[in-house]
């Protein structure tokens, strides 16, 4: 007969057994069930199984036209992130200078900045009347027409994901061990031989696994594909998108899976990379230079390189800052502000107040439901087992997978209903909305919190399990306190991630008033009202800067080293 203890405790282990069963229920009902229901339905027709969606579009030229031109841009924005982000990488690592921890804390901006509010400062700095424009009027120049071209959109894509190469090479440079390159030298190897002998071995990988992350990104990018080139220069998703609403879902879901099948192949590719340079080892990093001792020619390249990334990241941010208090005359105006707090609908029947409020709430939301999911699945992840790779794997799956599929494959199961046991299961408006948002938010939590669990001392847990906690008081008391930090880390991230949220919304939102400031301004900017939609950005951007203040003050749990 069990002691009176030991049933106790095993009645306290209830609660963390039933959070791992609603974390496992969520994913299954909220990403996995209507991700399968996408692929099942580009190979099932009227009951039966049947590959005809699928051939069809595999031989349609046209969509192997828009397969390839996918990949062209995304190499081509994959290339220009490389020609920018290695530089910035080289810098940070090697060269000390005031400012440098914030420099490389804005690596986390691909995390939390909106890719809509991307696409609208750069079409703020590059319109007709944008400050680049005005400044070649100025000098007798022709204007330059980059809206709606494969340039721009190139160059959205390198601002957005450079920073990560910065992020992800940096962190590589700074963990090469010096003695290997001294050891070199004192062998006769010239600088430069030393160099790439030593050093570009070891960055391989990094530049490699940042590589990979780009394209994946680029190739699924689909707000500024959408905002800044629109169907004329449309990718797979922005196609996807349209082949939905235009309710051709047979087709859409046969792009969705071969978009899919390329994307999670890529995303293992990069996972396996990634997994490999997670090994630690004793190396004695070389110091870091000042950047004042730097050679002449060392320090007017670097002048150089920090007017460029001044001109390609702070000229869309300032851009659309201005464009929001300037009217069509060049005059000071708030007019764009008073708009957003008007309760009235416009030409494309959005009324801003709604869309920030609306914002505000599904990110509350999304917290709520975000948090404890990504903390069960780290606890779930954190220990080196076939298990834990297993689980792993199979959270991260929205990396791999389009929010556009996750927003189609929510659309036709658990918002139009489904049976389950004799009962009609329907989630729709905002519920729907806070559950895509809590499904593509909660992998970064899961990133923040594994590293700080995987790192703690497994004999605090071990000693307060020997004296007779519960495995749900060693959470409590023990794990989450020495968390925190990395929690609260990942609510931010999540909160943010909500707040920026596109893909998923915008197909959930049409034809409801469950819009957000992200679909706001796509809405705006299709409508060629550029005031409101820099106006929206701005707070836009606001609300994600909060955001990543508190990531900074916390510490750098999230983004990807």
């Amino acid at each position: 007969m069990r002691s009176w203890r030991t049933r106790v405790r095993a009645r306290t282990e209830w609660p963390f057994i039933l959070t791992g069963l609603a974390t496992a229920a969520l994913l299954v009902v909220m990403l996995y069930y209507p991700v399968a229901s996408v692929f099942i339905e580009a190979i099932v027709i009227d009951g039966q199984p049947s590959l005809s969606p699928l051939t069809s579009v595999v031989s349609d030229p046209f969509y192997w036209g828009l397969f390839k031109f996918t990949a062209y841009q995304a190499t081509l924005s994959t290339l220009l992130s490389l020609a920018l982000g290695l530089p910035g990488a080289y810098v940070l690592a090697r060269f000390e200078f005031p400012g440098r921890k914030t420099v490389r804390s804005l690596t986390l901006v691909p995390f939390v900045l909106p890719s809509i509010m991307v696409a609208v400062g750069f079409a703020a700095m590059f319109g007709t009347r944008g400050p680049l424009n005005r400044a070649l009027a100025a000098v007798g120049l022709p204007k330059l027409e980059l809206l709606f071209t494969l340039k721009i959109i190139v160059l959205a894509h390198a601002f957005y994901n450079a920073p990560l190469v910065v992020r992800v090479v940096a962190a590589s440079w700074e963990s090469i061990d010096a003695r290997l390159v001294e050891t070199a030298r004192s062998l006769g190897a010239s600088p430069r031989r030393a160099f790439l002998d030593v050093v570009v071995p070891q960055l391989a990988p990094a530049v490699l696994t940042s590589t990979l992350l780009v394209f994946i990104f680029t190739f699924m990018s689909f707000p500024i594909v959408l905002a800044l080139g629109g169907l004329e220069l449309a990718t797979v998703e922005v196609w996807l998108y349209d082949r939905i609403r235009n309710l051709r879902l047979q087709e859409a879901a046969a792009l969705a899976v071969l978009e899919a099948a390329i994307t999670l192949g890529l995303t293992y590719a990069y996972l396996h990379y990634e997994s490999g340079q997670a090994a630690t080892r004793q190396v004695a990093p070389r110091p870091r230079e000042r950047l004042s001792d730097a050679l002449p020619l060392e320090r007017l390249a670097i002048g150089v390189y920090a007017l460029i990334i001044g001109i390609v990241f702070l000229g869309p941010i300032i851009s659309m800052l201005l464009a929001s208090v300037t009217d069509v005359g060049g005059g000071f105006t708030l007019r764009y502000y008073e708009f957003l707090l008007a309760r009235r609908d416009v030409v494309v029947g959005t009324q801003p107040d709604a869309a920030i409020r609306n914002s505000l709430l599904f990110a509350v939301g999304t917290l709520i439901v975000a948090v404890p999911m990504g903390v069960v699945v780290a606890l779930a992840t954190a220990r080196d087992t076939l298990t834990a790779r297993l689980v792993g794997t199979l959270a991260m799956l929205p990396f791999a997978v389009s929010g556009i599929v996750v927003g189609f494959g929510l659309l036709q199961t658990v918002v139009f209903g489904v049976e389950v046991f004799g009962y009609e299961l329907q989630v729709t408006g905002a519920v729907a909305i806070v559950a895509a948002h809590a499904v593509g938010a909660y992998p970064f939590v899961v990133r923040t919190v594994t590293p700080a669990l995987t790192s703690m001392d497994n004999r605090l847990v071990e000693s307060a399990r020997a004296l007779g906690a519960s495995r749900t008081d060693a959470l409590l008391d023990v794990e989450l306190p020495l968390v925190a930090p990395a929690v609260a880390a990942g609510a931010a991230f999540a909160f943010a991630i909500s707040i920026g949220e596109f893909n998923a919304t915008v197909i959930l939102a049409e034809g409801g008033n469950v819009y957000t400031m992200p679909v706001a301004v796509e809405r705006y900017l299709s409508d060629r009202t550029l005031g409101p939609a820099t106006a929206m950005g701005s707070v836009l951007l606001v609300v994600t800067g909060v955001s990543f203040v508190i990531i900074e003050r916390i510490g750098e749990y999230g983004g990807i080293e």
